[in-house]
């Protein structure tokens, strides 16, 4: 892997299994915003797992949902309102949409793992990531290859930060190990450092041991969303998997621990 991706970037100092808090810690606070990041730190989280979109006037806003029904019970859509406006729209507990610059600001040694949801957010979340000074400490990821893409060539280039395979090198890098063609796997995930999947797809199993192996063999992570039972935590970590992208990071960062000292 080129010396010059996340693998050495310091995203991935941290000793694995990792534990990726998904969309912070939510329990007491709503999703995605800086209490429930600040909550998942506290909690012990190495990483905090997040999401983009872009306003109407190019802010990268830190939300999953493209609009906002779900969150705040209105028909708007995240790309219609200005970055101010979202800014002022109440989710409870005090919390409101916040924009990727003010997480990083508001989080300066937190690593984050950025899934940009729309190919407009691609240049907002690099100019926030940019201003922030973050390059190192965040993973790039999108399920579209050409957002994720995107977003690495205006952060500076397709090594510029730690990425994370999209759904195609995802299902190519599956048909390989499942063929036994490590040629395949490696050519699906050439400049990716990890892999960020489902313990399953439907009747799929997707994490399986030769799968691990055939990504490990190709230099990179796995990465297993979103594991919220401490059983499957074991079973997952055991079987070899490198990260935990869970809701339940308390949960997560405590059977961790027992592993680490039994």
């Amino acid at each position: 892997m080129s010396p010059t991706t996340g693998r050495d970037s310091g995203y991935f100092a941290p000793p694995r299994p990792r534990v990726l808090a998904h969309r912070g810690l939510a329990t007491s606070a709503p999703e995605n915003t800086l209490l429930a990041f600040a909550a998942a730190l506290a909690a012990g989280a190495p990483y905090i797992e997040t999401d983009v979109h872009v306003s109407a006037d190019g802010v990268a806003v830190v939300s999953h949902d493209p609009d906002l029904k779900r969150l705040a019970g209105r028909e708007a859509r995240i790309a219609q309102l200005t970055g101010a406006e979202l800014a002022k729209v109440d989710l409870g507990h005090g919390q409101s949409y916040s924009t990727l610059a003010e997480a990083l600001e508001a989080f300066p040694d937190a690593r984050f793992n950025i899934d940009v949801k729309a190919r407009a957010a691609a240049d907002a979340v690099a100019g926030a990531v940019l201003g922030a000074g973050a390059t190192r400490r965040v993973l790039i990821t999108s399920f579209d290859d050409a957002t994720r893409r995107a977003t690495l060539a205006a952060l500076g280039g397709s090594h510029a930060a730690a990425t994370s395979a999209s759904q195609r090198g995802v299902i190519w890098a599956l048909v390989g190990a499942r063929l036994g063609l490590g040629f395949l796997v490696r050519a699906a995930l050439a400049g990716v450092d990890a892999v960020q999947v489902p313990e399953r797809q439907g009747p799929l199993s997707v994490v399986t041991p030769r799968f691990i192996d055939a990504v490990h063999r190709a230099g990179a992570e796995v990465h297993v969303w979103v594991v919220n039972d401490a059983a499957a935590m074991r079973r997952l970590i055991a079987l070899g998997v490198d990260g935990i992208v869970t809701d339940r990071v308390d949960l997560a960062v405590s059977v961790v621990k027992d592993l680490a000292n039994p």
